[in-house]
């Protein structure tokens, strides 16, 4: 998450420019001076060495914030970690959400924050998506993932008199008083102002600390954050148990919202890196991997509408960046049809020797080193892993040095800094 605050002047510096230049040239294999090291994602890394909870981490932004520069400052990373993975989470109290559960909300105070999966959209309800997108979500989902918003839910099913009959001081006052002053709209109201407050309050922090980042010469990667259109339906509406169901017992059905929504997930993704002007695109991939569906099923339900979201990006002059989670060893011979040197391949696990035959001389290749690594084993090891990574991905410029998953909770300060040493070093 990234915002570029209109109200301050930003003048890179050369060390920025730098940095930025590297990591750009690393994107499109234009031969960078040096390979970068830089983070996709962390979440209680930084914290955890200052003995912060991760209650007080997602509930103090601003303490966070500065935890976040004091770590990247250390390990001088060639990027900035985007702000904003903690989530926002007083403001999703106040919004009683029940998608996730996080320290203060449901968890401990050490707990890190959870997905909670379910089927907030159960099988039948595809008629009434599709034809009604909108007001399904007003009248269905929001209820289900937000119990503030409730009473709108009530109000929608309402019908409305004549809006012309309305249209005069006698009735409209009447009309819209006599909705907001019942208790329940009244509770809503009030929460949505505090709202409004805990918004504005977390934007600032997003909008500071990247400002600061950038000042102390550190570019962000990606700004806009998007999931493939699968990922979206399977993940918030229907759940894994249920768009696995789905590809069986309505396929046709889940094919089509799909299409629905497979432009929105292009759209939102260019207004978001419009609005903060970095074409960075950040796309987590989450039920494509070898292991959730057969190569058939990715083929028909998961392929097609990742391969347009890849290309509505790239044709908008952004850079698509997928964290492959999961093996992707299986999908790889679908990536070649990615256009070249446009995309960013972030992976999780994949078999580096098969990735390298793929990948060399297209795509930058950014991870991968173990999270047990990371966390468990000893600078040396690490160094030897990223030796590994050079080696195979380090001719011709396309290769970023990460963690498999950005920077796990419990990884070793010696461990992660001995990433940037060991690029360094060889």
């Amino acid at each position: 998450m990234d915002s570029r605050p209109q109200d301050r002047v930003f003048s890179p510096s050369p060390e920025f420019l730098e940095r930025k230049s590297r990591l750009e040239a690393a994107f499109t294999l234009s031969g960078p001076d040096r390979i970068p090291v830089a983070p996709i994602v962390m979440h209680y890394y930084p914290t955890r060495l200052k003995a912060i909870s991760n209650r007080e981490a997602m509930y103090e932004h601003e303490r966070t914030a500065l935890v976040w520069k004091e770590i990247t400052l250390k390990h001088n990373w060639d990027a900035a970690v985007p702000f904003g993975s903690l989530l926002m989470a007083p403001a999703m109290e106040v919004m009683g959400i029940t998608q996730f559960k996080w320290p203060g909300y449901g968890l401990s105070d050490n707990q890190p924050f959870q997905w909670v999966e379910g089927e907030y959209m159960r099988q039948d309800e595809y008629d009434e998506l599709l034809s009604d997108p909108n007001g399904f979500t007003v009248r269905k989902l929001w209820p289900r993932v937000s119990k503030t918003l409730a009473p709108i839910s009530e109000m929608a099913k309402m019908a409305p008199p004549p809006l012309p009959f309305l249209s005069n001081g006698y009735t409209l006052s009447a009309f819209i008083g006599g909705i907001l002053s019942s208790p329940k709209i009244k509770e809503m109201l009030h929460k949505f102002l505090k709202l409004v407050d805990e918004h504005e309050r977390f934007m600032k922090v997003v909008s500071d600390y990247t400002m600061d980042m950038m000042n102390n010469g550190f570019p962000l990667p990606f700004s806009a954050i998007t999931f493939p259109a699968f990922d979206w339906i399977s993940d918030c509406l229907r759940g894994m148990k249920g768009s696995m169901l789905d590809m069986y017992r309505c396929p046709d059905k889940l094919l089509a919202a799909i299409d629905m929504f497979t432009p929105m997930t292009i759209e939102s993704s260019i207004m978001m890196a419009q609005q903060t002007g970095n074409k960075g695109v950040f796309i987590p991939m989450h039920r494509g991997a070898g292991g959730f569906m057969s190569d058939a099923q990715f083929k028909k339900f998961y392929w097609p509408c990742f391969r347009s979201l890849i290309y509505g990006l790239v044709e908008a002059g952004l850079t698509p960046i997928p964290l492959y989670e999961g093996d992707y060893t299986p999908r790889l011979e679908y990536l070649k049809e990615l256009p070249e040197k446009k995309v960013v391949f972030h992976f999780d696990h994949v078999d580096r020797k098969k990735a390298r035959d793929i990948v060399k001389g297209r795509f930058c290749f950014w991870g991968n080193i173990p999270a047990s690594l990371l966390c468990t084993g000893t600078p040396k090891q690490v160094k030897d892993d990223v030796k590994e990574l050079i080696e195979l991905f380090g001719e011709g410029g396309g290769l970023i040095v990460d963690g498999n998953m950005g920077i796990p909770d419990e990884a070793r300060f010696e461990n992660v800094q001995a990433m940037t040493e060991a690029v360094l070093e060889y």
